[in-house]
């Protein structure tokens, strides 16, 4: 009977749950053995490994976060922590390891695949940072979770005719920014991909009011500078009162959507396809609404780039 482990690495996202449960059953359907790594990547060094059985993978279907935990391990990035974490592996006689996770977790899975170990990467990250795929899991139930803050922080600032600064995740991609930002109807979008021009925002929103307008909301993912910052400059330019948020660690929590659900679900699945196949070694993702998968090398060689298209779309009906 061939084995499977199963490791959750990095930042949580919501829908990683999901993934492992798919991962688990239909391994389980296909008689396969399945485990479960605790705390990532520092689990596989520390030889903490769990059984998932059809019980202990029910119920997480719908919750947010990850079972297993998660957490950073500077252990793992050392020759020698990775060899005692293939030392556990192999001691286990585990014949493929599938990492849920960001840029880094890939990056781990191809340090075991260099090791011989043969290993699957499902991109779990709110931050759709990851190239080659149109969606991360967990992005779509972030982009919920934002726009609906939005509109919290919409009502707040209509009642005492402020301007709410909103900084949301996104050190080196900005889409949850952009998309939410195009979700909610926002003043301003300030992203790391293109170069923000303070004075042209504040000027826009100081014409806003000119003409009766009661609030402004404008949107600024991390990468692209701070909401208390951003807030600062805009009251100064403008004279108006102006209110830094910061959404932090909230938009990582919560219950997937069910778009996330249903992606991690096929995504999970196909894993098993893959390794029925033969085929070891890569990262899977969505395109076109497929369930596509490339070699770490190649997405590791690829330019994550933001959709110019909806920028301009939100450009034209800002």
């Amino acid at each position: 009977m061939k084995k499977i482990a199963i490791v959750t690495s990095g930042g949580d996202s919501q829908g990683m749950n999901s993934a492992i449960r798919a991962v688990a059953r239909t391994g389980l359907a296909n008689n396969f053995e399945i485990f479960g790594v605790r705390k990532g990547f520092k689990g596989l060094i520390d030889d903490d490994f769990i059984t998932l059985g059809s019980k202990e993978v029910s119920d997480i279907l719908y919750r947010g976060g990850t079972f297993l935990q998660s957490a950073r391990s500077k252990e793992f990035l050392t020759p020698e922590g990775q060899a005692q974490a293939v030392e556990n592996l192999n001691a286990k006689g585990i014949d493929y390891v599938v990492v849920i996770g960001g840029d880094g977790s890939y990056k781990g899975a191809q340090a075991l695949e260099r090791h011989g170990i043969k290993t699957f990467g499902i991109p779990g990250t709110i931050d759709n940072d990851i190239p080659l795929t149109d969606y991360t899991i967990g992005f779509d139930t972030t982009l919920n979770v934002v726009t609906n803050a939005i509109g919290n922080l919409r009502d707040t600032m209509s009642s005492h005719e402020r301007v709410s600064v909103i900084e949301a995740m996104g050190r080196n991609c900005g889409d949850i920014a952009l998309q939410a930002g195009i979700a909610s109807g926002v003043d301003a979008i300030l992203i790391p991909e293109v170069k923000p021009d303070i004075e042209k925002t504040a000027a826009s929103i100081k014409k806003g009011f000119d003409r009766g307008k009661s609030h402004s909301i404008v949107i600024v993912a991390e990468g692209a500078g701070t909401a208390e910052d951003v807030a600062k400059q805009i009251k100064d330019l403008t004279g108006l009162d102006t209110r830094p948020t910061v959404l932090g660690h909230i938009q990582r929590g919560g219950t997937p959507s069910a778009f996330d659900r249903v992606y991690s679900s096929r995504l999970g699945h196909k894993v098993i396809e893959l390794i029925q196949e033969g085929i070891t070694g890569v990262g899977l993702g969505i395109e076109s609404n497929q369930i596509t998968y490339h070699s770490f090398e190649d997405i590791f060689n690829a330019k994550n780039q933001i959709n110019e298209k909806l920028y301009q779309i939100f450009e034209d009906l800002v």
